[in-house]
């Protein structure tokens, strides 16, 4: 009997901005991981490949330059803006393949039997639809599956707008099994943390990402963590540091990121001893925590565990200085102390950097000004992010009644850029005014 086929596909991002910070669509990879053991073929585009040889050889495109660290650009080309963001004074663009290459790497693979498409930001939905779009012209009768984040928080503008002929709400591998054994494949096995995901897809990488832990045990009013994993659970460190060891020594990957909404919570039982182990191991590999830490759970011990690991970016979440929170997950003087752990531990101020929440409902400029000098005078690098309203957490009815744009209806109101639910005295401006300040400063 012949191995069923699967595509999965990795689409475009279409917005006027977008860095690879290690960016690597990790639940796909996970699924593809998942199908090969349930002998499944395999096949994957990833449409933001920032190594394709022959990009640097198509017409109108702007480079991918890459960082020692992995990250880097994607590669570009302008587009026209959809009509609704015409009003935004900034370019537009398709990062990742361009369309005659996407045509060249589809004409590549036999006719599968079915695609699976993932989907990030709500906001990058036309890259989706592009790629759903192109893949239904090529072959009609194969089924397309749409998961991700756009498909989980977004659920029924992308059930009636997208074309899919399933889509997945929230973790694959619960609802997954149920739509292929409909169609008459094999029941799959069960989805296990022992499996690794498939970044030899991925060839050349400049990086893997680690996933310590799914979900989070904080439930803040901005963010997504718990509808996308509603449940929160950590992997053992002797199974990290298994993975680790993998990628490193079978790949040669020296740089990782990891990818935890939580690696610090409960630090006895989980980063303490997985720190301690890549300590003792002494490779020769630099560790990133892009999407945030919390400052709370950084002791003088962890912080120097940190440091012995090869941590060498730290993204701590700070939101706001402000007394006025939309979370109770951290005070004033908890971040000053992990501030002064880390520096302590031997961080250099410039691998520290506090994720600052800009364009949040009803927040006005100094208290975003009142935060940047809080982070500034503790001598490390503010880094700005722009708030996007996401369907479904507890703060997107307070961002209906605070932006001028459909939120509910149409997910490219949630573009950051826009500053959807930023009061009328926040402009682009002054952001780009904020943002030449402390790209000054740090610079002194």
């Amino acid at each position: 009997m012949n191995k069923p086929c699967c595509l999965l596909i990795n689409p475009w991002i279409y917005d006027f901005a977008a860095h690879d910070f290690w960016a690597k669509p990790l639940g796909l990879l996970y699924i593809a991981a998942w199908l090969r053991k349930n002998n499944w073929k395999i096949y994957m585009i990833d449409c933001l490949n920032p190594h394709h040889p022959q990009m640097p050889f198509e017409p109108q495109v702007r480079s991918a330059t890459r960082k020692h660290n992995g990250t880097g650009k994607f590669f570009r080309q302008i587009i026209p803006k959809p009509s609704f963001l015409s009003h935004v004074p900034r370019n537009y663009y398709r990062y990742g393949l361009t369309y005659r290459l996407f045509l060249k790497e589809l004409s590549r693979i036999p006719k599968p039997d079915v695609i699976l498409v993932t989907s990030g930001m709500t906001y990058w939905y036309p890259g989706v639809f592009a790629v759903i779009n192109i893949c239904k012209k090529m072959w009609p009768d194969v089924p397309v599956i749409l998961g991700g984040i756009y498909a989980t928080v977004c659920y029924e503008h992308a059930v009636e707008y997208s074309k899919a002929d399933f889509v997945i709400k929230g973790p694959a591998e619960i609802t997954l099994p149920s739509i292929l054994e409909k169609m008459s494949y094999p029941k799959l096995e069960c989805f296990s943390d022992s499996l690794y995901p498939a970044f030899d897809l991925l060839l050349p990488l400049d990086y893997v990402c680690i996933l310590t832990s799914r979900g989070c045990p904080f439930h803040c009013a901005y963010c997504a963590s718990n509808l996308l994993f509603p449940t929160f659970y950590q992997r053992s460190p002797e199974d990290v540091i298994k993975e680790i060891l993998f990628w490193h020594q079978k790949f040669n990957i020296k740089e990782f990121a990891f990818y935890d909404d939580a690696l610090l919570v409960n630090p006895e039982q989980h980063a303490i001893p997985l720190f301690k182990m890549l300590a003792e191991r002494k490779m020769n590999a630099n560790f990133h925590t892009p999407n945030g830490l919390h400052a709370r759970f950084i002791t003088s011990q962890i912080a120097k565990l940190m440091y012995q690991a090869g941590v060498r970016t730290v993204r701590l979440g700070l939101e706001t200085a402000s007394f006025k929170r939309y979370d109770q997950k951290l005070t004033r003087e908890e971040f000053t102390q992990a501030v002064y752990y880390l520096l302590e531990a031997g961080f250099s101020p410039k691998q520290i950097g506090a994720y600052i929440l800009i364009g949040l409902p009803e927040q006005n400029i100094s208290e975003i000004e009142e935060t940047i000098t809080f982070v500034q005078k503790l001598g490390i690098i503010p880094r700005l992010a722009e708030y996007s309203p996401i369907p479904g957490t507890r703060l997107f009815k307070k961002a209906i009644l605070n932006s001028e744009y459909d939120l509910i209806n149409e997910p490219l109101t949630h573009n950051n850029s826009l500053l959807p639910c930023a009061s009328k005295t926040f402009s682009f401006e002054v952001l780009n005014r904020l943002k030449r300040k402390i790209w000054h400063t740090s610079c002194i």
